[in-house]
This record gives C-alpha cells, structure tokens and sequence, in this order.
C-alpha cells in the first residue's frame, strides 16, 4: 500500500493506463512464480508448519522429476542446513516449468484484460513482507551475533588451511561482532522502510544492496545458500520495478521525480489508515519474535551463555600411560598434546601429530568426574571417566581408565586471551600494520 493518506474521505483514483502486453504477461508469471516461492519457502513464516515445499504435492512431485526427468535415483535430502541441495534446484527448476505453462494458459484466457491494477498492489505487500520477514531473520542474527559466533577454541587451534571458505567467512566475520552487528542492522534496516508503506522504494534499494551482498558472499565464498539469496536479489528488484522509471531519472538521468503513483490498498482514509495500522503491527510482531528468538539463543548458547567450570584450551605437560612417562613425540599416537574444554557437554583431544578427538561428556564438578559417553539418548554408553583436581586455576590434573590403560595427564591452562585474534582489538593510533 504505497500510497499518501487521502485529505478527503475517499481517495481520487485516476483511471489505470492500459498495460503493454509484455508488461501483462511478465507480472502473470511473476505472480505465480514468487507467489508460490514465498509461499512453498516460507518466507513469510507459518508456525508450527514445516516448509511446505517439502509436503505433498510439491515433496513427491520434486521427486518424480528428479527421478524420470533427470534420471537420477539416489535417496535425497529434503531437509539440512543447505539451501542448494538438488531437491532445491529441481525444486525451483519444477517451479519455473509449473509458472510458465500457467503463465501461458492465464494469458491465453485472460488476454483482453488491460491491466492487473487492484491485484499488482495487493501483490506488491505480499512480496514486500516475504522480502521483509527474511530481512528480520537474517539481520537480527547478526545484530545479535548468533550466526557468525565469536571463533571456538577449536577453531582457534586449526590451521588456517584447513578452514574452508565458508568457514573462513563465518570466522572472519565472527572475529568482529561490530562489523556483524552493522552488517545486521543495514539488513534490519531494509526490513523496517518495507514494513512502513511511504518509504517501500527506499527500503527496496537497501534490500537490493543488502541482498546483492549476500549472493556475492554465497557466490565467493561457496555458501549453500546461493539460490536462495538469488532469489531474494529478484525479489528486491520486483519491489523496485514499478518506480523503476522514477529512479532512473533520480540516480541516471538527473530529471525531476514525480511522486509515485501506487494505488492505495482502499479508498476510504478509515480503510486505508486501518491496513497501515495492520502492516505496522505485523511488522512489529515479525521484529518482537525475532528479538526474543535470538535473545534467548544468546544467553543459552551464543557468547552470552555461561561458560562452563573447566572451560579452556589444557596443554598437557606430562602424560603417563600406565605409569610410564610418555615424551611428547609427533609419532606417538596414544600421547595427547592438549585437552579442550569448549562446552558443558564435549570434550575434545589433540593428539601429537595435531588430529583430534571429540566425545560426548558428562561433567559433575561437585564429584570432579567426567565421563565420557558415545551415542546419545537410549543408545549412550560410558567409555570411561575421568577424575579430576585443580591445584591451581591454571592446573588441572586428569585420572583415567580407558581401554585398559591407567591415564594420568598434568596440564596448564593456556588461556583463550592469549590469541592475538581475541585481543588484538581495535586502535585508533597504529604506528605499523598489524598484518600477522
């Protein structure tokens, strides 16, 4: 509903010009086609519903194509953290077949129809809250720096090589929860100019610029999501593309810009102040869920959550195997470099030649155990445990059985503060480059 508040009780609306038939035939299609990608994506979020590309009819339809169009058998992944699965792909290419042919059929029925004037503006706030809701999502991650966290110990002990380049880009931006927070705020930014219905232009051009973003780091940096965020840069431009002409001669042709001339959602003032009441409250429930969402996420398992008693990186100074001093040799495979203690609920171990080992553990500081576990619920068995002291903050000493073999190992802590990646900070005086 773009549109200025009428000063009288019903709004004048000028007679709507004819469409061009390219123009008619590429909102059909647009209609259909982000239609159902917001809908089948919820985008638009329904809860307690999963997404219903992966229901009946779509899930077995996607399917079938796959496996008698594209002659492919295996068992596929519907659900995962990847938005480019080939249940993705097929499912979009299935979407494009579905919209032209019904683009084709609605154009053939419905030709005589000069334009699609009340459905477009209609239309138009669909597509403004599927590209909103999403700007919600992802810029309140960020703001509350949930989706990059802050490095874990043991990424902060892998080599740099071994990262991919996903991981170097979760990282790297992790490293700087400032730099996350603007990147979230110009997304939350674009989120709040589509909820508001006189500023949707402006908070299209934030939302193609936030989007454009996105894809380019999908695109570089082999992020899952490229599909996705493909769609959300033709999303943005589809926001864009009636006041095209307006912001062509604002930004290229440097002619005077007309106020738009969008149909409003009603033509009575009480009508039309009540559907900017209601996109105001919706956008304000959208904003309130995700804060809440993320804040509790925050204390529970982000950096905002307690870290646990032994947390820390335990660089093992001596080991004994059966009572046998084991000397810290690269070629020894049963002797430990260090312990890590990252969660109330994992323990990892470097060996010598730097491979590791996590397990599932269980720790009772009031007994000083800590048991190790593999499998989880009805499946879990212990392994083993380990008893232990702490003579000073920065000693522990670790008590074991495993596998046979009586473990005794007497570490030092080797405090998170001293990677210069958590303390370097930020300087306003730098005397030379900081490039390590």
């Amino acid at each position: 509903m773009d549109a200025p508040t009428p000063s009288s009780e019903v709004a004048a609306v000028e007679p709507a010009p004819a469409w061009r038939l390219a123009t008619r035939v590429a909102f059909r299609f647009c209609f259909i086609y982000f239609g159902l990608y917001i809908l089948l994506t919820q985008m638009i979020f329904i809860p307690f519903i999963p997404p219903l590309q992966a229901l009946p009819p779509v899930e077995p339809t996607v399917k079938w194509v796959i496996k008698n169009i594209f002659h492919d058998d295996r068992t596929l992944q519907v659900f995962g953290g990847s938005g480019d699965k080939m249940f993705d792909w097929v499912f979009a290419f299935t979407l494009l077949v579905f919209s032209s042919i019904v683009t084709l059929l609605w154009s053939v029925v419905d030709r005589r129809r000069p334009h699609y004037i009340r459905l477009q503006k209609w239309f138009r706030v669909y597509v403004r809250f599927g590209v909103a809701t999403t700007m919600v999502g992802y810029g309140m991650a960020k703001a509350i720096p949930l989706q990059m966290p802050e490095p874990s110990l043991t990424r902060l002990l892998e080599p740099y090589g071994n990262f991919s380049p996903m991981g170097v880009l979760w990282a790297s931006i992790g490293a700087s929860f400032p730099y996350e927070r603007v990147v979230g705020f110009a997304e939350l930014l674009a989120a709040v100019l589509l909820f508001i219905p006189n500023t949707v232009v402006l908070g299209g051009v934030v939302s193609l610029f936030d989007a454009t973003q996105i894809f380019a780091l999908n695109m570089t940096y082999d992020v899952p999501v490229k599909l996705f965020a493909f769609h959300l840069v033709l999303l943005s431009l589809l926001l864009l593309a009636p006041d095209a002409h307006r912001l062509l001669n604002l930004f290229v042709f440097n002619k005077t810009v007309e106020p738009s001339r969008q149909p409003p959602l009603g033509r009575r003032r009480r009508v039309i102040q009540f559907g900017v009441a209601m996109q105001l409250l919706l956008g304000g429930y959208f904003f309130w869920t995700a804060y809440s969402n993320n804040s509790q996420a925050w204390i529970t398992r982000g950096a905002g959550a307690p870290r646990p008693p032994l947390y820390g990186v335990w660089v093992i100074d001596k080991m004994t195997i059966n009572g046998v001093e084991r000397a810290p040799l690269v070629t020894d495979y049963d002797r430990w470099r260090r312990v890590v203690i990252q969660s109330g609920a994992t323990m990892n171990f470097w060996r010598m030649d730097d491979t590791t080992l996590g397990m599932p553990a269980q720790y009772d500081i009031a007994k000083k155990t800590i048991t190790l576990t593999q499998g989880t619920g009805a499946q879990a068995k212990t392994l083993g445990a380990f008893a232990f002291e702490q003579p000073a903050l920065d000693r522990l000493v670790l008590d074991s059985e495993l596998n046979g073999k009586k473990i005794r190992m007497e570490t030092r802590l080797f405090p998170r503060e001293s990677f210069p990646l958590v303390t370097r900070g930020f300087n306003w005086i730098q005397k030379f480059p900081f490039n390590r």
